[in-house]
């Protein structure tokens, strides 16, 4: 049985790696820590876990993480780099769910993040977690960082296109939505029921912390530097990503869905939908599925992508824990073959 610690489980994310834990036959869930909440039952917060999860939340300072195997931060930005080492140093693998090991550059990570990065050299040896992309290393990674939930549909949508060679990358387009739970679990006025309902709005124009994130990703692949515009739409939904992604194509005759069928074949959650389709983000809900349909629009140079994932899942959590099977050696697929929920 793999020993797990949760830190922060009182979020979205935390919540859903409990309950994709939960039904995990080689997990064992040791602790989850909350300041705020430390005493209260899980089961008491969250219902959907009664008779599941029959854990407190305990004070992180209580909570006995070293003797864990790994440890997920389901947690705000900064949290996971200040209890890294000491972690690390025990021999606690660590996936980190906020953006902490994300960027490789330290300065960077500042520049978006506004605060300095509390151990650059764990940063350098950090992988990155998308396992379609850096499988190998995070079988051996000690630090994984997990991706974002827009980068995660934004890489993986654009990735064979790049990789081939196949399109212009400084000219890539990335016009993706969410549903509210990508805020988190918080409570802030433009989340709010009144405000989110039947609206429908870009936000982050200016730059947004995932648009660095992309960019690193697709440029490791790339061999012309990469530019994209990134533009993150709130939609009037719970959860799902639909991400339309549009690259000027060098090669008009190239057969685009044979690229992208060949490119994914064996992949267990990447779903390339046949010819002329158009997956819609219900079609993935609760599920660690990616679907994936690639177009030419008549008349166009332009290759067209929409590729929908479940942001809770894998956006996030369900990648977490794809990301701990390899690192443990078990099937990738392992506590994840969850079929998607409808309506």
């Amino acid at each position: 049985m793999i020993r797990i610690g949760i830190v922060g489980g009182t979020g979205y994310t935390g919540v859903e790696l409990l309950r994709l834990l939960a039904r995990h036959p080689q997990a064992e869930v040791r602790a989850i820590t909350s300041r705020k909440d430390a005493g209260t039952r899980v089961a008491q917060m969250f219902p959907s876990l009664r008779g599941s999860v029959d854990l407190a939340f305990v004070e992180p300072a209580q909570a006995d993480l070293r003797s864990c195997d790994v440890v997920f931060f389901a947690t705000p930005h900064g949290v996971a780099m200040g209890q890294a080492r000491e972690l690390v140093a025990a021999g606690v693998r660590i996936v980190d769910l906020a953006a902490d090991f994300r960027l490789a550059d330290a300065a960077e990570f500042e520049r978006w993040y506004k605060m300095p990065h509390a151990c650059p050299e764990l940063l350098a040896e950090a992988v990155y977690g998308i396992p379609e992309m850096n499988r190998e290393a995070i079988r051996n990674a000690r630090i994984v960082g997990n991706p974002g939930c827009y980068p995660t549909a934004a890489q993986l949508g654009f990735l064979p296109l790049v990789e081939a060679g196949l399109v212009d990358t400084t000219r890539l387009i990335a016009d993706c939505k969410s549903g509210v739970s990508g805020a988190g679990r918080k409570a802030e006025l433009n989340l709010s029921f009144s405000e989110a309902s039947d609206n429908f709005a870009a936000y982050g124009i200016a730059g947004h912390r995932h648009h660095p994130e992309i960019v690193q990703g697709l440029g490791r692949r790339s061999k012309t530097p990469v530019k994209v515009v990134f533009t993150p739409h709130l939609v009037p939904m719970i959860r799902g990503i639909l991400a339309t992604l549009y690259a000027p194509l060098l090669d008009r005759d190239a057969d685009l869905q044979a690229l992208f069928e060949a490119r994914y074949a064996g992949e267990p959650f990447i779903d390339v939908m046949p010819k002329g389709s158009l997956p819609d983000t219900r079609s993935v809900r609760a599920s660690n599925v990616l679907r994936i349909a690639v177009h030419r629009p008549p008349d166009s140079d332009l290759a067209l992508v929409v590729a929908v994932e479940d942001n809770l899942v894998k956006g996030a959590a369900g990648q977490a824990i794809q990301n701990m099977n390899l690192m443990f050696g078990l099937p990738e697929t392992t506590g994840l073959e969850a079929i998607p929920v409808l309506p």
